[in-house]
Formats: C-alpha cells, sequence, structure tokens
C-alpha cells in the first residue's frame, strides 16, 4: 500500500460503511444490486493456497485459483442465478458476511483506495446441520464513482488450503 497521502477519517468510514452495505446486498440475495458496485473492469480472485514451510516467500500458487472472475463473469454468475436452473442455490444458501480490521490507504490514483480488511463467511442451507464458514483476508481496491464506490479489483486470501463447501459462487 502506498503511504504518500493520509486518508482522511471521513473517507475511512465512507469505505467502512460501503463494505458493510455491500455484505447487506450479499446477505440478501440482492446480487443485482451488488453488480452496480462493481466497476466495468473489476478483478476478483480468489487464489488457491497450499501449506509451505516457514522460509517460503508466499504460500499462494501462482496461476491458479479457485475464482478468476472479471465483470462479465459476475455478471453471467448473477444471470445464471436468475434462471430456474442455479440447482446449487435452490433453496437459497442463507449467509453472513462479518467484515472487520478495515484499513485504507492510498491508491495508484487519487480517486482510488486500497483497501485490506478481514472477513469471516457463515453460509447454511436447506435445514440440513451442516454449515460452511470461511474466514480469510481481503485486498480490495475501490474507485470513486460520483457520489459512492466501486469495486475494481478484489484478491480473496482464504485461510483454509482446502475448501470443503460444496460450491463457491
Amino acid at each position: 500500500m502506498s503511504t504518500q497521502t493520509q486518508i482522511s477519517a471521513t473517507t475511512v468510514r465512507e469505505i467502512t460503511d460501503w463494505l458493510y452495505m455491500e455484505a447487506g446486498l450479499l446477505d440478501a440475495g440482492r446480487y443485482r444490486e451488488w453488480l452496480d458496485l462493481v466497476a466495468e473492469d473489476l478483478s476478483y480472485i480468489v487464489p488457491l493456497r497450499v501449506t509451505r514451510e516457514r522460509e517460503a516467500v508466499t504460500d499462494v500458487v501462482e496461476g491458479m485459483t479457485h475464482m478468476d472472475d472479471d465483470a462479465d463473469s459476475m455478471e453471467m454468475r448473477v444471470l445464471r442465478l436468475e434462471t430456474e436452473y442455479a440447482w446449487a442455490e435452490d433453496p437459497p444458501s442463507r449467509s453472513r458476511h462479518f467484515v472487520t480490521n478495515v484499513q485504507v490507504a492510498p491508491g495508484d490514483s487519487e480517486d482510488e483506495f486500497e483497501v485490506t480488511s478481514n472477513l469471516l463467511l457463515y453460509r447454511t442451507r436447506g435445514d440440513v446441520a451442516t454449515y460452511d464458514i470461511l474466514s480469510g483476508e481481503r485486498k480490495d481496491v475501490l474507485r470513486r464513482a460520483g457520489d459512492g464506490f466501486r469495486l475494481a479489483k478484489r484478491v480473496v486470501l482464504l485461510d483454509q488450503t482446502t475448501i470443503m463447501t460444496h460450491n463457491l459462487a
């Protein structure tokens, strides 16, 4: 993260509120409205992680991902959910996104911000007693657009190396 400019408390609060609002939209299944929050040049990546020795430079496997989407592929995901053929989400999952430890720094341009946050996702389906919990760190680039922000980039570094959930949509 760049540190050449101090970020105002007001901007940090606006960004934090934006993250909470985004989580609320996802929890409510309002995916079409969520799409309105993404930039046309969106990059959304969930890289594959492995367990390596302490001396390893990184535990992220270069070029391997659980998800590697852009605005168009996210649109296709939402379109599919709006059909009768999204069997993995019928009945719809119930989810709760917890966003914490928000840190904001200047981005590469004046209207962009690098935002790091922690995420805990709880998800359950139907009447079964099982549930999914995913935790991780998000590295976002938010771009100021009009009176709000657009998500330009998100990298989600999940803490799990093996994801036991049946689908990661």
